[in-house]
C-alpha cells in the first residue's frame, strides 16, 4: 500500500509543549554541542537536541544510537536521506522534513527527488532499488511490518545487515516524528 500524501495535520502549529532547554537545563557540554550542531547545519541550535537534552542521560544514549544510523550507517547517505524524508512526509513532521531537506542536498537529493519523495515509491523517477526502499518505508510506517512479498522485494536489493539498518532507520525516524509532533517542536530557523 503506497501513501501518496500525508494525513491532515493532526497537530496544528502551537507553542511547544516542552520548551527547548537553556544551558542550566541541558548542561554545559550539551549546550556547547548544540551550538556547534547549529553552526554545522546552518541553523540556530537544534530545538530537538535542546528539548531532548532536558533528559540528559537519555539524550546522550539516544545521540550515540542515532549517530550509528546517520551519519555513520552503512546505507548510502543519499538513500538514508530519502528514507528520512519519506518518513517525515508520511508523518507530517515539518521539523524532520525541513532539517533533512537541507542535509540531503549535500548527498545529491535535488528538487525533483523532493517532489518524488512526496509522491512515493511508485514515481517513475526512482531507480528500482530506491523504489523498493521507499515501498519498505511506506509499509513499515503504515503497518509496522512487511508482507512476504514486500520482504522478498527489498531482499532483492539489500543484504541482511542493510535490511536491519533500514528497519531501525525507519523506526527511529518514526519515533522522532512522534517526539517532535507531540511536543510541537517547530523547525529551526536557518542562519542567513
Amino acid at each position: 500500500m503506497t501513501h501518496t500524501s500525508p494525513p491532515t495535520d493532526p497537530h496544528p502549529r502551537t507553542p511547544p509543549r516542552i520548551s527547548p532547554g537553556q544551558r542550566g537545563d541541558v548542561g554545559v557540554a550539551t549546550w556547547a554541542f548544540c551550538g556547534l550542531a547549529g553552526r554545522v547545519s546552518g541553523t540556530e541550535p537544534p530545538k530537538l537536541f535542546l528539548t531532548m537534552g532536558r533528559q540528559r542521560a537519555l539524550f546522550r544514549g539516544w545521540l550515540r544510537f542515532a549517530a550509528r544510523l546517520m551519519p555513520f550507517g552503512k546505507l548510502p547517505r543519499r538513500e538514508t536521506e530519502l528514507v528520512i524524508l519519506r518518513v517525515a512526509h508520511l508523518r507530517s513532521c515539518d521539523y524532520e522534513f525541513d532539517h533533512h531537506v537541507a542535509l540531503s542536498r549535500r548527498f545529491g537529493v535535488n528538487e525533483r527527488d523532493l517532489r518524488c519523495v512526496r509522491i512515493g515509491p511508485d514515481d517513475p523517477g526512482w531507480t528500482a532499488r530506491e523504489s523498493a526502499i521507499l515501498a519498505t518505508v511506506d509499509a513499515l510506517v503504515s503497518r509496522q511490518d512487511l508482507t512476504e512479498q514486500e520482504w522478498n522485494h527489498i531482499s532483492a536489493f539489500l543484504n541482511d545487515p542493510l535490511i536491519i539498518e533500514l528497519v531501525l532507520l525507519v523506526g527511529h525516524y518514526d519515533m522522532l516524528a512522534t517526539f517532535l509532533n507531540t511536543l510541537r517542536i517547530s523547525p529551526d530557523r536557518h542562519r542567513r
